[in-house]
Order: structure tokens, then C-alpha cells, then sequence
């Protein structure tokens, strides 16, 4: 009996199966995230009913929010755009979550620029190390990093699901230039005839 609690209570069986459960957490979440891109419809966004949900949900937003320049004014259709997505793509979930780390980031920004002065000079040495060391990366990886780059939360992510997500976040853009061009037209019109 007494060897049974101490086998209960020892710290390291605990951390194993915290690490068996994280592990089989983390393979349930890639097979779900896999079988999600798989279920993203392409043509959703030509849908005229969607496009009227973002236009209606973005000319709420501008006007509830005091948006004072262009990258204010995109940076919230960006996020209209995600929330019309509900979160079912990669992209959509990186662009709601980058708001809440941009807001981190204005915090520590003061705490950063102190410590780059120190880091520049490591920085510039260690470049120079790489510089040296560095292999030929194919062309056509190379291409996949800059299109992982390009679409938000996609930097690590396998090619089949970066081509399924970058042909969404094309779909969502399309819409996105049609509602701005249209609000556009919109507001210009109303401001010729005012």
C-alpha cells in the first residue's frame, strides 16, 4: 500500500504523462488543422452574401473606431476580414492574435531598445560567422519561405497546406480590395454630391 502512494505522488511519472498527453494534444491539433484546411471552401469568398457581411461589419467597425491613417484603416479591415473567416484558416487566427502581441510588444519596446545597443556588435559578429558557413538553399525553397512569409502564421508551415491557405487568404484579399474599391466609390460619391 505504501508503495502504490509513493508511486502516485512521484513527480516523475506525473511529468511523463503530462508529456505523453501534451504530445498526443499537439498530433490531434496537426490532424485537425490538416482536416480543417482541407474543409476550407476556395469559393466562399465570391459569395456575394460574404461579401456583404464584411462590407456591412467593416463600415461598422471605421465608424465605431477613430482610425487616423491609412495603416489604422487597414490594419482593422484585416481584422474584419479575419473575424468574417471565424477563425477557420491559419491566416485568419495569426492576423487576431498579432493584435494582441502588438499591444505586448508597445509594453516592452522601451525594455528592448535597451538591450539591442548591447546585442549589435554580437550580432554584426555572429552575421559574419554565418555568412561564411552558409549553404546554397534551393530556388524553389526559397520561394516557399517568401510565400510563408507572406501569409500570415504560415512561416512553418508543410507546402500542401501553405498552397491551401495562401489560395483562402487570395480569395479573402479579392473580396477585401472589391468592398474597400466599392466603399470607396461610396464615400467619394457622397462627398462630390455634399
Amino acid at each position: 500500500m505504501d508503495s502504490t502512494s509513493s508511486i502516485s505522488n512521484n513527480p516523475d511519472t506525473d511529468l511523463n504523462t503530462s508529456r505523453k498527453k501534451k504530445r498526443k494534444i499537439d498530433i490531434d491539433n496537426g490532424a485537425q488543422s490538416s482536416e480543417l484546411c482541407s474543409q476550407i471552401d476556395p469559393t466562399r469568398w465570391t459569395n456575394p452574401t460574404n461579401q456583404q457581411i464584411y462590407s456591412s461589419k467593416l463600415v461598422q467597425a471605421l465608424g465605431n473606431n477613430s482610425c487616423n491613417g491609412g495603416n489604422e484603416v487597414r490594419d482593422m479591415a484585416n481584422r474584419v476580414l479575419a473575424t468574417t473567416s471565424k477563425g477557420k484558416t491559419r491566416w485568419s487566427r495569426a492576423i487576431l492574435t498579432n493584435q494582441l502581441s502588438m499591444r505586448l510588444n508597445l509594453i516592452n519596446r522601451k525594455h528592448k531598445r535597451a538591450k539591442a545597443a548591447k546585442m549589435r556588435s554580437k550580432v554584426a559578429r555572429n552575421n559574419n560567422k554565418k555568412k561564411n558557413n552558409k549553404e546554397e538553399v534551393p530556388l524553389l525553397e526559397q520561394k516557399v519561405r517568401v510565400l510563408g512569409r507572406l501569409v500570415p502564421g504560415c512561416k512553418k508551415v508543410p507546402f500542401p497546406s501553405l498552397l491551401e491557405e495562401t489560395t483562402d487568404y487570395i480569395g479573402a484579399l479579392e473580396m477585401q480590395v472589391r468592398a474597400m474599391t466599392f466603399l470607396t466609390q461610396l464615400l467619394g460619391g457622397a462627398a462630390e454630391a455634399g
